[in-house]
């Protein structure tokens, strides 16, 4: 059964445009036919048809054209459209639009999260910035040993309350004296070896030498008087406690960080309380300590109490010191986490509660702050060492430091050795 209308077939020699030779009348030539330029991409409204037949291919004579536009949009070459065939669609197209770019999508949403993230760090790093109170001047500080290899901070617990209510003094059980002592102090030395963290007992006997004034810039000559190194702090302050403990162990101190009564329990309240493992009994009223043995949570108030109690202790303050190097190093190992550092709701009351209350020297950035912080974590986590200055006796209820192994320890401090001196 032929299908081709008006008697054509597949002979091609049967066909309209034979030339003037055929003994039938050629018909009217159809005009060549122009094609388009074409439109913007666009979702044809009429399926595709039949595109006649131009057999130009086949001989170079102008095919059939049956002159109907179909509205389809022409210019795909051989191939029958975008479809790559003569029945399939548009695949780079859904229904009316253009499919979505995921992988553009996924980029711009990186982009965004890491613009996000830089801009909250940034301002973080500011906001805490301007919190510290860098109060003290080193620069007043005369006759300073050489500098050494890594850095040493001098960290000091004062018994400061300021800004503290009748009720928190209660509370707390702190007491109402004025002023401020200092009721803890370390040195924290942070190196290649590891960090070091050295207690100084308050009741140490040490020399106050020659000083200058903090406030009157006047100068005290030394007269070798002989008192407990919390002395030093009460006679003129952070300044003269650094030349104190400078002077009597030969050792530069790079910065200074003291915080009081107040901060301390706030920062431990902030971050829902330190995790210890209390391995005696023990209870204090002064304090206010009254602990069970085995692993507990202390919150602001307990852990305040932990590391004041002395009189608990057959060592009193040596016993006392080993607490609070043993608190500070559970205390910097529980903040310096991502549930903390990573969650605003814990880091914004955690940082706000200890640099409101943070006292450091001129030249303390927020940066070395940090690299104290996590060098303290290491010391708990044994990458460090943790002692007392060592002691060797005793004098009208002062504690005699030993002076041949204090040396001995300085001189591996300053060339960043590996710490083999053993304190109490």
């Amino acid at each position: 059964m032929n299908d081709w209308p008006d008697r054509r077939t597949g002979d091609r020699s049967e066909r309209y445009g034979r030339g003037s030779a055929s003994p039938q009348p050629e018909g009217a030539r159809a005009m060549p036919h122009i094609q388009r330029r074409p439109a913007p991409p666009q979702r044809p409204t009429v399926p595709p048809q039949s595109q006649g037949y131009d057999d130009r291919h086949q001989g170079g004579q102008p095919g059939y054209d049956s002159g109907y536009n179909t509205g389809q949009v022409y210019g795909g070459g051989a191939g029958g459209g975008r479809g790559g065939g003569h029945g399939g669609g548009d695949a780079g197209y859904v229904q009316g639009r253009p499919a979505p770019n995921w992988r553009r999508r996924i980029k711009l949403g990186a982009l965004t999260l890491v613009v996000v993230l830089l801009v909250g760090s940034v301002s973080t790093y500011f906001w805490a910035d301007g919190k510290l109170k860098r109060e003290v001047d080193l620069s007043k500080v005369i006759e300073r040993p050489g500098e050494g290899e890594g850095t040493n901070y001098l960290i000091v617990g004062s018994d400061s309350r300021e800004g503290m209510s009748a009720e928190e003094k209660k509370r707390l059980r702190t007491g109402s004296a004025e002023g401020k002592r200092t009721d803890s102090m370390m040195i924290l030395h942070r190196g290649s070896n590891g960090p070091t963290l050295i207690s100084l007992p308050r009741d140490s006997q040490v020399e106050i030498p020659s000083f200058k004034g903090s406030e009157s810039g006047k100068m005290f000559q030394g007269t070798g008087r002989q008192v407990k190194l919390n002395a030093a702090y009460a006679e003129d302050g952070p300044e003269l406690l650094v030349r104190t403990v400078e002077f009597n162990t030969g050792l530069r101190i790079d910065h200074y960080v003291e915080i009081g009564f107040a901060g301390f329990a706030q920062i431990v309240d902030a971050i829902g309380g330190v995790e210890l493992d209390i391995p005696k009994a023990f209870k204090d009223k002064k304090s206010g300590a009254d602990f069970q043995a085995g692993k507990q949570t202390l919150n602001g108030e307990q852990s305040l109490a932990f590391v004041r109690t002395r009189y608990a202790f057959a060592g009193s303050d040596l016993d006392r010191t080993k607490n609070q190097q043993k608190f500070l190093a559970a205390l910097a190992s529980q903040t310096a986490t991502p549930s903390t550092i990573l969650n605003p709701f814990k880091l914004y009351p955690t940082l706000g509660a200890g640099l409101d209350t943070l006292i450091v020297d001129k030249d303390m950035s927020l940066w070395s702050l940090s690299q104290m912080f996590f060098a303290m974590k290491g010391v708990t986590g044994g990458e460090g060492t943790s002692m007392n200055m060592p002691i060797s006796g005793s004098s009208g209820g002062n504690l005699v430091w030993d002076k041949a192994k204090v040396k001995q320890l300085v001189e591996q401090l300053k060339n960043d050795e590996k710490v083999t001196v053993k304190g109490d």
